[in-house]
This record gives C-alpha cells, sequence and structure tokens, in this order.
C-alpha cells in the first residue's frame, strides 16, 4: 500500500480525460502534504489507468492525463 493510494484512487474514479489539481487539494485527499517523493511514487498512478504530466512548482499544481 502506498501513501498516495487515496489520491490515486481519486483521481482513477474521477474519469476525465485530463484534469489539474492543487497541492492543497491534493493533500485534502491524500491526507499528507505533496513532498519531493511525489515524483517517485508517481509511477504508481498508471496502474489506475492515468499518468502525472506537468508538475508546476510556481502554481503548485499536478496535471492528471487519462491514459489510452
Amino acid at each position: 500500500m502506498s501513501k498516495y493510494d487515496p489520491l490515486w484512487e481519486y483521481v482513477r474514479k474521477d474519469e476525465r480525460e485530463s484534469f489539474k489539481l492543487t497541492f492543497e487539494e491534493i493533500q485534502g485527499i491524500a491526507g499528507i502534504p505533496i513532498d519531493h517523493s511525489f515524483l517517485k511514487y508517481k509511477k504508481e498512478l498508471t496502474e489506475y489507468g492515468y499518468e502525472v504530466g506537468k508538475i508546476s512548482m510556481k502554481e503548485q499544481t499536478v496535471v492528471f492525463h487519462k491514459m489510452d
């Protein structure tokens, strides 16, 4: 079990082709603040049919894309 499993489940259930979440929204969903380890964990999302797109430190957002 990953510390980001609640976030991956949320993304999977959303079903949009592409969407953006703020770091604050991610913390609310996952129950933990996003940190540098997110870069390591983001590959887990492919098991849920999505991938992490752009991560903006300036805007503090993450874009998620549905995989074909």
